[in-house]
């Protein structure tokens, strides 16, 4: 890939069933799939036939015979789609090279030569015991088809985002001493969106602990990371046009920098988020005179008051001046939780708002209008820098005069919210939607307002893309809507866990949620051979 920008890699579009299973992947005790006649050839302990080491290999060895059991498929995370199993040796890091078929494949090929400790040969031709890296085909720039044959591997894609995958399932493969099976996989996710977010705007993130996660998440095929780093209680990345709201702690842009660059390597967009109009409450510290108030002078906790211009100004400022920093293909603008709307009767608490509404948008305007019209025009501020952009769903309102602008992407945590409304309504507009449900997939420091820490297990066995509120999955005929999930830290109590507790506890979530945004249907394993798995990986 080079000096090339790889944050864009996350936008393609990809449906669940898009690669047929040819191969049933069982979930037995102790093997990974295969057919019933391989299970039945394979060896007792349900391992992989022993390998001829690489090293002792030849151009010139016969070609596997029946000496050699069935293969079985690879056990990984996320489990791969397809197997056409084979007999053979199988393929070990033994002295081989990585050698590669087009420069774009560099940044891959450099990656896991050193990951296996092999030599990195570049643009070569492929001989005995390589692992040769090549684009070809066409269709889902994600997809990959991985070859294990006569002691080489061939990993080849449409595009090098699936090319790098293929090196996630070849390293996971040899993980501890293991062997890369006989036979070709055939991969690609079940959804485009694959992402994790942490808040580091209520709990300091080190740059060195975000760094791990994407490393964590890049193994893992997630190609998503988002960073809510501006809420009430601070604003956690370096501004040159507004350093008064900068909260002590927080990362410089030669760290975020760093971060992206790595998040590239591995095909992941960083996606912000500078939530407004609510959650506001750093900025508002810095600003007091862009806090809202209602008709008996009271401060509304977070929110800014739309019906000043400069509480829009110091946020397109915001959007503008970290725009290039981040440069991938997606941006969330939040939306959520604007506390004007909660009271009884917004109009009458406060009417400059009403007023502004009314004045903007004719007569029949309320503030919910207002609330809109606010997010449409951060969505016309991004406009120039050319961003698929996402809003939380407690931020689109039923009725009124103002419609939230048709190109903005609902992310949908939660029915809890007043206002909210269920995923049915927006799918039905024809919206598309990722799936944050906060009854799955939030993991919220201190546990506070009814929050349990997510588990795994509940994941993998009760969790689907389509599960998108509550326990309830929305009818299948809105799946391809659905364009992913995110799994997300929220630090609500920021001191209710180190950061090495957060690392330790979102293990087998994030493990559980990519498997079921990779591989459609129920998992080939059961819960304790996957855990099992994921610790043999994680050792």
């Amino acid at each position: 890939m080079g000096t090339r920008n790889r944050a864009k890699f996350g936008a393609g579009v990809v449906t669940a069933g898009t690669v047929a299973l040819t191969v049933v992947l069982g979930g037995c005790a102790g093997g990974g799939g295969g057919t019933g006649a391989a299970r039945a050839e394979s060896p007792s302990d349900g391992k992989t036939a022993s390998a001829t080491p690489a090293s002792a290999r030849t151009s010139a060895e016969p070609s596997p015979s029946k000496s050699y059991a069935l293969s079985e498929a690879p056990q990984t995370i996320p489990s791969v789609r397809d197997f056409t199993a084979a007999r053979g040796p199988g393929w070990r890091p033994a002295g081989g090279r990585v050698v590669i078929g087009d420069e774009k494949l560099s940044d891959e090929g450099k990656l896991i030569a050193d990951e296996l400790k092999l030599k990195y040969a570049g643009k070569v031709r492929a001989g005995a015991g390589d692992v040769e890296l090549a684009l070809g085909g066409s269709g889902n720039q994600e997809s990959y088809t991985m070859t294990v044959q006569d002691g080489r591997v061939r990993i080849v894609g449409p595009g090098d985002a699936g090319v790098f995958y293929g090196t996630r399932t070849l390293k996971q493969e040899v993980h501890g001493g293991g062997t890369a099976p006989e036979g070709v996989v055939k991969d690609a996710p079940a959804k485009p969106q694959r992402g994790f977010m942490v808040d580091i705007a209520r709990k300091h993130y080190t740059a060195g602990w975000i760094k791990d996660r994407i490393r964590e998440i890049g193994d893992l095929k997630y190609n998503q990371f988002g960073l809510h780093f501006s809420d009430d209680q601070a604003f956690r990345i370096q501004s040159d046009s507004h350093p008064e709201i900068v909260s002590p702690d927080h990362l410089t842009k030669a760290q975020v920098r760093e971060i992206v660059s790595l998040a590239a390597e591995r095909h992941i967009t960083v996606i912000p988020e500078i939530d407004s109009p609510g959650h506001l409450g750093a900025v508002i510290a810095a600003h007091p005179e862009l806090q809202l108030r209602n008709t008996a002078g009271a401060a509304t906790r977070g929110a800014v008051d739309i019906s000043n211009p400069e509480s829009a100004k110091i946020v397109d400022d915001l959007l503008r001046e970290y725009a290039p920093l981040f440069p991938g293909a997606f941006w969330h603008l939040g939306g959520d939780e604007y506390q004007a709307l909660t009271v009884k009767n917004p109009e009458a608490s406060f009417p400059q708002l009403a007023a502004a509404a009314k004045k903007k948008y004719g007569a029949n305007a309320t503030v919910a209008d207002l609330t809109t019209g606010w997010l449409n025009d951060r969505v016309a501020t991004m406009k120039p820098f050319n961003r698929s952009l996402k809003a939380w769903n407690d931020g689109f309102f039923r009725g009124g005069v103002v419609k939230a602008d048709k190109s903005l992407e609902v992310a949908y945590w939660t029915g809890k919210e007043i206002g909210a409304r269920p995923p049915e309504e927006y799918l039905a507009e024809g919206r598309k939607m990722t799936n944050y449900n906060d009854e799955y997939l939030y993991y919220v420091l201190g546990q506070p307002n009814d929050f349990v820490y997510p588990t795994g297990q509940r994941i993998y066995e009760s969790w689907t893309p389509l599960v998108v509120r509550g326990t309830t999955p929305v009818p299948a005929k809105y799946d391809s809507q659905i364009l992913g999930g995110t799994f997300a830290v929220w630090s609500d109590l920021a001191n209710s866990q180190t950061q090495a507790q957060v690392a330790q506890g979102i293990r087998m979530p994030l493990a559980a949620t990519i498997q079921k945004l990779w591989y459609p249907g129920k998992p080939p394993l059961t819960w304790p051979q996957f855990v099992a798995l994921a610790n043999r990986l994680g050792s």
